[in-house]
């Protein structure tokens, strides 16, 4: 997966769970407190924004930032080894956040 990939993904699941909680890009925009040319931008892949426009969004949308780079359920197709290398991706970060955190309560 590259960076143009990510991109994607980022302006696909922006506009799919700005849809599925009913919203406009104006609204989304106004809510979040960003120009609506910003949230357009994002939704078309036409460029990155700034980790501050991404937190502003993610509070809009009353989600986690992780939900807008992870693949949603319908945007997933059968294509097994894409699933399974997701799968082990989510497993490593998972076992590495769980580790450190011991590691951290062993102290």
């Amino acid at each position: 997966m590259n960076s143009n990939d990510i991109q994607k993904r980022l302006g696909n699941n922006v506009k799919q769970i700005r849809k599925s909680k009913n919203l406009t890009q104006f609204q989304l925009a106004e809510k979040a407190g960003i120009p609506e040319e910003t949230v357009k931008n994002i939704e078309l892949s036409r460029c990155w924004t700034s980790d501050k426009n991404l937190a502003k969004i993610t509070s809009a949308l009353d989600i986690d930032i992780h939900r807008l780079f992870l693949p949603i359920q319908s945007s997933i197709t059968n294509d097994s080894e894409n699933i399974t290398q997701l799968k082990k991706v989510i497993a490593e970060d998972l076992k590495s956040y769980i580790d450190t955190k011991l590691n951290e309560l062993l102290k």
